[in-house]
């Protein structure tokens, strides 16, 4: 793994387009993103145990672009298989959407089978990725799982990234596993914590309702953290379920192969049955929503009133309203600004650079802004300088004295 890293160009343009939404239900803290037509069934994704929100975000753009509805999120604070099952009936409850498409990975997957089979009238389809029907495996290799709960976060998170495979890499998949090992330090003590207990709560997917038909079971062949074995379980379990093996990808192919994983979930939505909704895509207004259609023909037809700059959204005005607010992605103030975001003014001759951030460069900066800025670049180490010249030739004074 890299020591350094930066967020991808189009990660970072994903952040400024679509916005996180943070709603509390309940005692649990759900994250998402939500972004599609809403009129479209959603494919929800749930990340592993490593994973978050974000780690979804090249599916979010490309199937959303295509008139699909995706929503990504992030597994809150539950301490067993049964509250989670509650919690997340809540938040789909919370966020009004009935019939759903689960996209699962890891321990995301194993949590989207234990939904199907609770609720299976809630599940219309299932995408597993590199995940597992059980966890007696995982539950015997952490004998400390009763304390896992007081355990400092810096030996949970190494535990979580000793089952990354660490080595060499191409770079596609070296940059996936940098990503999420970013994501990961992201996560508090108690996420995972909660995550961890989750894994070894030992667990079995029963029988479920859905038919193979409408499940695809979406693999890599190089290597995971799911063993071949427990591969080999799911695949035997739902015998006539789609099989979408990818040869290459790593654990994290929705990172590392995004095209083929979107090429996979496309086929799998439309074979049950999830008609896209291209018509309502407009493309991305700066707000981080799509334009209707609807919207601009009402504006066509009311030509005496000035046309009103409401961001375009995917849904009608009224359902927006019904929306939680979503969190700004773009800093507060100027001390958050990363300093890849900075751009270079050199100040005339010598080593003198003004490091100025790109949002600051995108407002209008006056004239005796930057002169005042370029005056003390180049003025105080001159100033600096007579001094120090100033300074040694009274010494030397003093001594022939």
């Amino acid at each position: 793994m890299k020591g350094v890293f930066s967020a991808p160009g189009d990660f970072v343009h994903f952040k400024s387009q679509v916005p996180l939404y943070k709603i509390p239900i309940g005692t649990k803290q759900w994250r998402y993103y939500d972004f599609g037509p809403k009129v479209v069934p959603p494919l929800i994704c749930l990340p592993g145990t490593a994973g978050t929100a974000e780690v979804y975000y090249k599916q979010i753009m490309a199937l959303s672009m295509k008139g699909y509805r995706v929503i990504s999120v992030d597994i809150p604070r539950v301490w067993n298989h049964h509250e989670w099952i509650q919690a997340f009936e809540k938040f789909l409850d919370a966020i009004d959407v009935h019939h759903i498409h689960l996209y699962g990975t890891s321990l995301g997957g194993f949590l989207a089978q234990l939904f199907a089979q609770h609720r299976p009238r809630r599940v219309r389809s299932l995408v597993l990725s590199n995940t597992f029907l059980d966890t007696h495996s995982f539950a015997a290799a952490m004998p400390w799982a009763p304390i896992v709960s007081w355990t400092p976060s810096f030996l949970l998170k190494r535990y979580v990234l000793t089952g990354i495979h660490d080595g060499p890499h191409e770079p596609f998949i070296a940059d996936s596993v940098d990503f999420v090992v970013c994501q990961v330090e992201t996560l508090s003590r108690e996420d995972l914590a909660s995550r961890l207990t989750l894994t070894a709560d030992a667990a079995s997917v029963g029988n479920l309702l859905l038919s193979d038909s409408h499940i695809t079971i979406m693999d890599t062949n190089d290597y995971c953290a799911t063993s071949q074995q427990l591969k080999d379980q799911l695949s035997e379990r739902y015998s006539g379920a789609r099989q979408a093996y990818m040869k290459t990808g790593g654990e994290f192919p929705f990172l590392s192969r995004p095209d083929e994983v979107n090429l996979h979930l496309q086929l799998h939505l439309r074979r049950v049955g999830v008609e896209a909704r291209p018509d309502l895509v407009r493309g991305i207004s700066r707000d981080g929503s799509g334009g209707d259609p609807s919207e601009s023909n009402d504006r066509k037809e009311d030509s005496d009133n000035p046309p009103q700059d409401d961001g375009g959204n995917f849904e009608s005005p009224s359902t927006e309203s019904q929306l939680p607010a979503p969190e700004s992605s773009e800093p507060h103030s100027l001390n958050e600004l990363p300093l890849s975001t900075a751009k270079c003014c050199f100040a005339g001759q010598g080593d003198a650079v003004i490091l100025l951030p790109f949002p600051l460069l995108r407002e209008q900066i006056t004239v005796s802004e930057i002169l005042l800025q370029l005056t003390l670049v180049t003025l105080v180490p001159l100033l600096v300088g007579w001094l120090y010249i100033t300074s040694k030739h009274c010494w030397k004074s003093k001594q022939l004295m």
